[in-house]
């Protein structure tokens, strides 16, 4: 990737590496939803691919550069109408949003088709999400307007995690790790939800002071050996694509 500093290099391979892991994971519904992430030292340009590549195929050097209004800064291809109104929004209204990830993914997404869509505090893996989800329960059909982009974004606030209602998954990070880890954390402890219902019987959800306790824990234990537990857990599954498709990075 000439031209490029190592900084841009390496949001490039993460972010692809983003896309590849959602594959892998069967997070991604074909060609569509989006991960987005804003240039290093930027605040208004962002990297997404160009639409129609599958998630599995997405390289490093996809990569378009677009700005809040949608201009192509560099690169070449389609921009996708959702892509830009959900992500520019998100993207300027959201201090906490470097990198934006939208997914239909399954679990979460059959959460959010419950009349009550709410992540039960009632499996460990829910209760670092506690008090960091936000609810958007006005479905208002496919993003093509910057109207409804802001909207999703004001849902979101200054949360990390938007469950859509009827829609999908929401999730934003300061790095490119700590986002994929909310997305992979959500899924998990959505999954198991869902798998709990399924069996006709009652969740037991956890009295509040323990949510709160292990809440706090979750927050106090993001780091191990100086080094932040997101990190070392992206770190890990970038080794599995080195190992099995090393061409994300190219």
């Amino acid at each position: 990737m000439p031209g490029q500093n190592e900084a841009e290099r390496q949001a490039r391979v993460d972010l692809a590496a983003c896309y590849r892991l959602a594959a892998r994971f069967g997070l991604n519904e074909g060609i569509d939803n989006h991960f987005t992430l804003l240039l290093p030292g930027q605040t208004d340009w962002f990297l997404v691919p160009p639409f129609g590549l599958h998630w599995s195929e997405i390289r490093a050097a996809d990569f378009m550069v677009v700005d809040l209004a949608g201009r192509i800064i560099s690169g070449r291809g389609p921009l996708e109408d959702t892509a830009l109104y959900i992500h520019a929004s998100v993207h300027r209204a959201s201090p906490q949003g470097r990198c934006v990830l939208h997914t239909h993914m399954p679990y979460a997404t059959a959460l959010g088709m419950l009349a009550d869509p709410h992540l039960a505090m009632a499996v460990q893996s829910a209760l670092g999400f506690h008090g960091d989800i936000s609810y958007d329960a006005d479905y208002g059909g496919l993003a093509l307007d910057w109207a409804e982009g802001e909207r999703l974004a004001r849902a979101l606030g200054d949360k990390s995690v938007l469950l859509m209602r009827n829609h999908g998954a929401l999730v934003v990070g300061a790095t490119v790790p700590v986002a994929f880890e909310r997305l992979y954390f959500l899924e998990r402890a959505a999954m198991a939800q869902v798998l709990a219902l399924s069996t006709g019987r009652a969740l037991n959800i956890l009295p509040a002071s323990i949510v709160q306790k292990t809440s706090a824990q979750f927050a106090a234990c993001a780091m191990i050996g100086g080094q932040p537990r997101a990190d070392l857990h992206f770190a890990a599954l970038k080794r599995l694509l080195d190992r099995h498709e090393a061409d994300y990075a190219s």
